[in-house]
């Protein structure tokens, strides 16, 4: 790798860094390792195939005004494999707040070694968010609030998000951030103050590990920060079983507290079990279910999320072995 790409690099962590946050978490995804684009825009076009990845995630199930998320991305690969394109739009729903968002990817790619098994890209998503307030949902005791019942119900604002994405064969890990500037155009008194929107940083890493011929592990890492709330943390292991089915686990946590969050609130999050099957070699199918575990009333509730990919492969694509991550 040359001089001038680990400055790319380096810049690219700074700008992260830089970004001052203190609002409340984006969504989530428990298989997230299956939706890549959606945390980091660097990671369009790593398959080197055209794919189509459908999520849906209902939490809390049964709890008034629990959130409700559905996701829907495309990315593959032009000009040889060097350049990743990417789309994606989101509908997330929590309570009287809707946020429907629309982003398009861009990600070059670069080998960094002869074999090409080796890459590293760097990607910038541009897109827009659209932002909604149903005061009608809100309790009317709430009604009262002037500021609040006086603003603006409905709000659209530009993003930007920017990531660097490195995998071989065997390992990955990735660094993005997004809601990069909607803060600066969110002008409604009413939506800036109820529902925020700031800056998050991702970090991801993870491998896979052979056990024996039919048998894979592949553990996994997310880091999620938003400067504000407690750092959360994603722990995950999968097996994969003779090439066709996902069997795998998961533990979400707080890393690190902050002082102005109550001390005796735990740090457990919740747990996961997930499990994903290859159907053939074009589509695949998950379901995760989540079991929240800090002693809150969401205890009762049960989260489910399914998602749907398929892949097209083309007469040229190069494909050394099957894209894990």
């Amino acid at each position: 790798m040359n001089k001038s790409f680990t400055k790319i690099i380096l810049l690219l962590i700074c700008a992260l860094s830089y970004f001052p946050a203190y609002s409340q978490q984006d969504v989530q995804f428990s298989q997230y390792m299956f939706n890549g684009l959606y945390i980091n825009p660097a990671y369009a076009g790593y398959r080197e195939q055209w794919n189509v990845n459908v999520f849906y995630r209902t939490q809390w199930a049964g709890l008034p005004g629990a959130p409700k998320t559905f996701s829907a991305a495309a990315d593959g690969t032009v000009n040889s494999n060097r350049v990743g394109l990417g789309l994606q739009v989101m509908n997330d729903q929590l309570g009287a707040q809707k946020n429907t968002v629309l982003y398009g990817s861009y990600a070059y790619r670069i080998p960094v070694d002869v074999t090409g098994e080796k890459t590293l890209a760097i990607g910038i998503g541009a897109g827009f968010m659209q932002q909604r307030l149903n005061i009608e949902a809100l309790n009317p005791a709430s009604q009262t609030d002037a500021v609040l019942m006086n603003a603006k119900k409905t709000a659209s604002m530009p993003d930007l998000r920017v990531g660097v994405f490195y995998n071989s064969e065997r390992f990955y890990a990735g660094l993005s951030g997004d809601n990069l500037i909607t803060g600066s155009f969110q002008k409604s008194g009413g939506l800036k103050n109820y529902v925020p929107l700031k800056p998050h940083l991702y970090f991801t890493v993870g491998g896979l590990l052979a056990l024996s011929d039919q048998v894979l592990m592949k553990p996994s890492i997310l880091v999620k920060e938003d400067f504000a709330g407690p750092t959360s943390m994603d722990l995950n292991a999968f097996f994969l079983l003779d090439q066709k089915l996902w069997i795998g686990a998961g533990y979400r946590t707080a890393l690190f507290n902050r002082n102005n969050i109550d001390k005796s609130v735990t740090k457990a999050g919740a747990a996961v079990g997930m499990i994903e099957m290859f159907v053939n070699s074009k589509l695949r199918i998950g379901y995760a279910y989540d079991q929240t575990l800090n002693g809150t009333g969401a205890t009762s509730y049960t989260t489910h999320e399914l998602s749907l990919s398929y892949f097209f492969a083309g007469p040229k694509a190069r494909m050394l072995s099957p894209r894990y991550f």
